[in-house]
């Protein structure tokens, strides 16, 4: 990931998920707010519903995979945290890049010209 950096600190979580926008669909659910900053900031999080730490990680890796292969399309500058849901271990790969997508185009992360895609 070229532009992004992790966002770690559970203070930055709570500050999204209080003050942020939000997004959500069956497989996640995406919190953004600008950090005037020139990167962007990306925290995942699955909770131990999702199932053993196995589940959690494949999860975790196919979400991060997603944003990585995805993000030429996003505007710099943001803060962005995706809380994986349930139906996101068995969900197909195309079905959770389609519904991340649409859910960042919701919230206005996408550049101009990608909105489209």
């Amino acid at each position: 990931m070229k532009h992004t950096v992790s966002l770690k600190l559970n203070h930055e979580f709570r500050r999204l998920y209080n003050k942020g926008m939000s997004a959500a669909s069956p497989y996640m659910a995406v919190y953004c707010r600008k950090n005037r900053r020139s990167e962007s900031r990306l925290g995942l999080t699955t909770g131990v519903k999702l199932g053993h730490a196995v589940q959690r990680n494949r999860v975790r890796r196919r979400l991060r995979e997603i944003y990585r292969t995805n993000e030429y399309r996003f505007a710099p500058g943001w803060d962005i945290v995706i809380v994986a849901r349930v139906k996101s271990v068995y969900a197909r790969y195309a079905e959770m890049e389609h519904s991340f997508l649409a859910l960042a185009r919701k919230l206005g992360l996408l550049l101009p010209g990608e909105e489209q895609r």
